[in-house]
């Protein structure tokens, strides 16, 4: 990684922790998802800086993947588990960060995934097993209580690739990968009062595209057209600005065009909590660009 690449990584990372702890902020009862959705955005246009993927705001037992629909007139409640995971790029390179914010009498849930990822990134070095990792983070959840989800992961990232290749597990169970000098690396421990396993929801208002296949219908070409504008990163539904989107997208995804994100969910009636940071490995001590 040359001093230019690391600089844009780091400016990535600090207007993803401006921008996530400003609207975290403004997460309270009666405050609508699609306001700090859309504030999410103000603020990276406000900084000088792109989205690298659509704001995550998951309630709950929903770990991840949930965004507002064009519609949506869902608004926060007392009691409620928020996560906002965010993600910003300069000139392709990412920055993938979440926080947790507590509506609740969460706090316990809460420190265990923020304490499990303080104590991963203390182990980033090179060459190290990605499983060495995934135990820390498990050992950790487990003393508070609880369960990592051993079904999501971090993971690398690259040049206008949010998930380059190597997965890093929040489990000791599995994981051979091993980190090398410069590598990106997004770390993720998702801790839950559930059973340690999220599952996809009938919910899915973020899509990729992954193909790029002729299509014919004009709705189908116009999703296509606004979908290539992120280079290959994933898009809202929120965004698109199509009539009739809804109908359109899921013949894209059959088609092999686009790719869904549903949202995941553990079981009905769990709390879900989760912190992510941003971490270039290098040989001394690893670079956190989103703290």
């Amino acid at each position: 990684m040359n001093d230019t690449e690391l600089d844009y990584y780091i400016e990535a990372g600090k207007a993803a922790k401006y921008v996530l702890h400003k609207c975290a902020a403004e997460i309270k009862p009666g405050v609508s998802l699609a306001d700090i959705f859309d504030m999410v955005l103000d603020e990276f246009e406000a900084k000088g800086v792109h989205h690298s993927f659509p704001p995550n705001i998951s309630l709950n037992e929903c770990a991840a993947h949930d965004a507002p629909s064009p519609d949506d007139e869902r608004v926060f409640a007392e009691g409620d588990l928020v996560k906002l995971d965010i993600g910003t790029h300069v000139e392709g390179y990412i920055a993938d960060t979440a926080v947790t914010v507590d509506l609740g009498d969460h706090a316990k849930l809460c420190e265990a995934s923020q304490n499990a990822l303080e104590a991963a990134i203390k182990m980033v070095k090179p060459e190290l097993v990605v499983s060495e990792i995934g135990k820390v983070v498990e050992e950790t959840i487990t003393s508070y209580g609880y369960k990592p989800i051993i079904n999501l992961t971090g993971h690398a990232l690259a040049r206008y690739d949010l998930h380059h290749g190597l997965s890093i597990p929040n489990t000791g169970l599995f994981g051979n990968g091993v980190l090398r000098l410069d590598n990106a690396i997004a770390i993720e421990p998702f801790a839950t009062t559930g059973t340690g396993m999220v599952h996809e929801s009938g919910r899915a208002e973020i899509y990729q595209v992954v193909n790029d296949s002729p299509v014919r219908a004009p709705t189908a070409r116009k999703i296509m057209s606004r979908a290539e504008e992120m280079k290959g990163l994933p898009f809202a539904r929120r965004w698109l600005n199509v009539p009739k989107a809804e109908l359109a997208l899921p013949n894209l995804v059959r088609l092999g065009n686009l790719y869904s994100y549903h949202c995941l969910c553990d079981v009905p009636e769990s709390f879900v909590s989760q912190f992510e940071h941003t971490i270039i490995v290098t040989e001394d001590e690893p670079i956190v660009t989103t703290r």
